[in-house]
């Protein structure tokens, strides 16, 4: 049975956070032309490019309470994530890095990403470091090649939903809280006598919390893998999981 997380020692010193962004750019030098991709997946045939920021950087405010155990991981060592609308056709409700397709009129997949985070939160992008692209995800379901770009908030600037049609919330989650074993657990979807389980992960807030699962979930504990900053956790844990229904509905 795991154990609550040891009381909070105080504020990390200075320059601990800027050791996450050395890992970072470290990661994105070694396998961004590599072909180590942090998922392995099917690929789908005919593939449409897409993107999406991995925006990491320091809180302004409310740090997590847990002490990471990755000495490179500081209270305050936040990632940018968004809600999508419950009204979304295409994965409604769930949690995802800002990102999207890539339009011809982009230069590659970190302008794409750009473009369509400062779309989708209203970031300034004259902030933002990119760091580099990681190899491409293949999204089979979605027929769509990610390119995951990693980045750095050198300037953060405020965030928000800039358009409810498509996102419901943006928000900023410490990195500490989502490595909390506390806050770790997997989604189980079960249909027509097959089980799929994933990684799941919580975000607690004022009014409640968000669970990142999917694609989403899945990047976040390969990247936290690949960078040495997972904690033990418990992968028995059941997260409750509600699916909406192909009429419209809602499930369990």
């Amino acid at each position: 049975m795991l154990q609550p997380p040891p009381p909070p020692t105080g504020e990390a010193p200075p320059g601990q956070a800027l050791g996450a962004r050395a890992q970072l750019a470290a990661l994105a030098e070694g396998d961004g032309a590599g072909t180590r991709p942090l998922l392995a997946l099917p690929s789908p045939a005919d593939p449409r490019p897409a993107a999406v920021l991995m925006l990491f950087g320091v809180l302004d405010a409310l740090p997590s309470d847990h002490d990471a155990q990755a000495q490179a991981v500081s209270r305050d060592l936040d990632v940018l994530l968004l809600a999508r609308a419950t009204t979304l056709r295409a994965h409604p409700g769930q949690v995802a890095f800002p990102g999207g397709r890539i339009d011809p009129g982009d230069s590659g997949p970190a302008a794409a990403a750009l473009r369509e985070a400062q779309e989708e939160t209203g970031l300034d992008p004259r902030g933002v470091e990119v760091l580099g692209e990681l190899a491409d995800i293949p999204l089979a379901f979605s027929q769509h090649l990610v390119t995951p770009v990693l980045a750095w908030w050198q300037h953060p600037s405020p965030v928000r939903v800039v358009d409810e049609a498509e996102s419901a919330a943006v928000f900023r989650a410490p990195v500490a809280d989502l490595l909390n074993p506390l806050n770790r657990g997997v989604t189980v979807i079960r249909r027509d006598g097959q089980e799929w389980r994933g990684p799941a992960f919580l975000v607690r807030h004022a009014t409640g919390e968000h669970l990142v699962w999917g694609f989403t979930g899945m990047v976040l504990e390969a990247l936290f893998d690949r960078l040495g900053w997972t904690e033990p956790w418990d992968g028995t844990r059941e997260l409750p999981l509600v699916l909406p229904e192909p009429g419209g509905g809602r499930q369990r």
